[in-house]
């Protein structure tokens, strides 16, 4: 595992994901209703939802094959975007300008995207989301924050080597050829994003933090009752040592409720640790995955 190379931008944070859906109508009732997210824009091309006083920290788009659409990151500034343009056109990737009406219905100022070798993922860079006049008022969960997005790649090596010596990912924890969870620096998070071995490239599963530990154990029951399939939980995970539950949505991806989370500060921070691959890393208490845990997701630009 080497060292994250520097980038001459810097990331803010994760600030949402977008999904592909079979049934827009469902998935949005779904990730309202049981997850507790709140609708601030719906229309036939998509449906936007949010757990702070973003505009969105999802966004729900129909489609034929559930799965992963984008993972927008935003920028620290408007000159990090322009300097993140050209960087990342000197890699030799291809930039996707947002045009002026999407940004207007992403209530966004700018951003670009571009997809990643090997696992074909779309990322957006932006700068400033407009914040909504109203606070994000929680409901059957008290949502923190979209956490993470995690997905399966076929080709590790060359993953980690776009994130972490391309992108400027910072490595928090690694299980040798297994996983690693990664920081968008200077962001404090232990992972807003990570990277699974697999036989082919798909998402895993997307991360809420919540702010209480009763929100983990209320979650399991409030699923089980409407006949939501859990796949792993509630446990507690070495990297992060945060306590979770995962659960299915309707098109069988896997969800994710997380309380507590490690940070690091910018300088001074610990090294990453080498973690053991085996069942005891991924959760402490000894449960173990179903067979469903984080199968279902294509990701849009990956190679058929």
């Amino acid at each position: 595992m080497n060292a994250a190379a520097e980038t001459p931008f810097r990331y803010r944070r994760l600030a949402y994901v977008a999904l592909n859906v079979s049934d827009l109508a469902r998935s949005t009732a779904y990730y309202r209703d049981l997850v507790g997210l709140a609708v601030s824009d719906a229309a036939a091309t998509h449906t936007a939802l949010r757990c702070s006083q973003d505009h969105h920290n999802m966004l729900l788009y129909p489609a034929a094959q559930p799965g992963l659409k984008r993972v927008g990151f935003e920028l620290e500034s408007r000159k990090d975007l322009e300097i993140a343009r050209d960087y990342v056109a000197g890699l030799g990737l291809k930039i996707e300008e947002i045009a002026t009406e999407e940004l207007k219905t992403l209530r966004t100022v700018a951003g670009f995207r571009f997809h990643l070798p090997g696992s074909g993922l779309c990322l957006e860079y932006f700068v400033q989301m407009m914040q909504l006049a109203q606070p994000f008022t929680p409901t059957v969960t008290k949502i923190e924050r979209l956490g993470h997005v995690v997905i399966n790649v076929a080709d590790f090596d060359l993953a980690m080597e776009w994130f972490t010596q391309k992108l400027g990912f910072k490595v928090s924890d690694f299980v040798p050829g297994f996983a690693a969870f990664l920081r968008a620096f200077p962001n404090p998070l232990h992972h807003s994003f990570a990277i699974l071995t697999g036989s082919d490239n798909h998402l895993n599963h997307v991360n809420f933090m919540v702010k209480d530990i009763d929100d983990v154990g209320a979650a399991m029951n409030r699923m089980k009752k409407n006949e939501v399939e859990i796949v792993f939980g509630p446990g507690r995970h070495q990297p992060s040592e945060s306590i979770f539950l995962y659960f299915l949505d309707p098109d069988r991806m896997t969800v994710e409720y997380s309380f507590g989370m490690e940070t690091f500060p910018e300088h001074g921070a610990r090294e990453a640790r080498l973690l053991e691959p085996a069942p005891g890393t991924l959760d402490t208490w000894g449960s173990v995955p179903t067979p469903a845990f984080g199968k279902v997701g294509t990701i849009e630009g990956a190679a058929a």
